[in-house]
């Protein structure tokens, strides 16, 4: 693959999140023209409306690199599941002068692209949290193998944490679990599943839905009569609520034409978390609340008083 310079160290937030965001313009599911026939093949071809990891067409071989965006203290890894797929990782050391921070943000994608779409936000996250960041991509997509569903990449997400746990520099830092969209609902299913093993502090949820069959007809208004049927299910709406003792951020924004804003409402409102904390990004589409004004800065302000100060 060849490989663009990287950028100037002089890039502001604003230029790398609208680098970012010109590379997340993805589907959520499949673009509204393929509505109709999505309906008749939603059952057989659930897997690959959900897991769109085609889109781009070059996503399962073109994955951008760190460096390719001035990062060079990272490690590209193969990581093994236990059912014996290779997942393609970066693991982004913390800035040296901050690395005291303690603190380790994983990082879970959408459903279309791969991680490397990913790594400018990867690196404001890395500069304004002084983290380590480990972004993982789930199975079938990028550089990893197999074919992505639901059990699947609840697999693969809890490999990523086992990693961090066993993994000699991050084995004892605060683990903080971002998820934008779908990465939502696998980072809800990790914690809640970890919450009582230890070394996760936070959480952090952007744009994400109530349940897949919830989310069918806002999506595929053609298909609403069929999500009944749709076997792989997501239900963030139940598994949520089992999470009592992890801050949880919850980053919103208001003019997502995908994840319609009220399922973020909603899981606010059934979350049992006694530190749980609400942000808007008022003009945030479903792809580009990323590069909404205050975006980092809700992040900064969370693991500031949430997490760092409480742990």
């Amino acid at each position: 693959m060849s490989e663009s310079p990287p950028p100037p160290p002089s890039w502001s937030i604003a230029s790398m999140t609208n680098n970012a965001v010109q590379w997340m313009r993805l589907p959520m599911l499949a673009s509204s023209g393929l509505a109709v026939v999505a309906s008749g093949l939603l059952y057989f071809k659930q897997n690959e409306l959900i897991y769109p990891r085609n889109i781009p067409t070059d996503a399962r071989t073109n994955v951008p690199k760190p460096r390719q965006f001035g990062i060079e203290d990272y490690e590209e890894l193969q990581l093994r599941t236990p059912d014996g797929e290779s997942l393609h990782a970066y693991f982004i050391r913390a800035p040296p002068k901050r690395v005291d921070q303690n603190l380790t943000v994983l990082m879970f994608h959408g459903n279309a692209g791969n991680v490397g779409h990913r790594i400018p936000i990867a690196k404001i996250m890395q500069e304004y949290l002084g983290c380590h960041v480990m972004m993982l991509e789930y199975r079938g997509y990028g550089l990893s193998t197999g074919v992505p569903d639901e059990n699947g990449l609840k697999i693969d997400a809890q490999t990523a944490l086992d990693h961090l746990r066993q993994r000699g520099e991050t084995a004892n830092t605060r683990i903080v679990v971002y998820g934008q969209s779908l990465g939502g609902a696998v980072a809800i299913n990790l914690v809640a599943n970890n919450e009582d093993k230890g070394g996760i502090s936070g959480l952090i949820l952007e744009n994400t839905f109530l349940s897949i069959r919830k989310l069918i007809p806002s999506v595929f208004p053609p298909a609403r009569y069929l999500a009944r049927f749709c076997h792989q299910t997501w239900t963030s709406e139940d598994v949520l609520p089992k999470i009592t003792k992890t801050p949880i951020l919850f980053l919103s924004g208001l003019q997502d034409e995908i994840v319609p804003p009220s399922n973020m409402t909603q899981l606010f409102a059934i979350c049992n978390s006694k530190r749980k904390v609400w942000r808007t990004l008022p003009n945030g589409a479903h792809n580009d609340s990323v590069a909404e004004p205050d975006y980092f800065e809700h992040i900064e302000t969370f693991v500031t008083e949430e997490i760092l100060k409480h742990n």
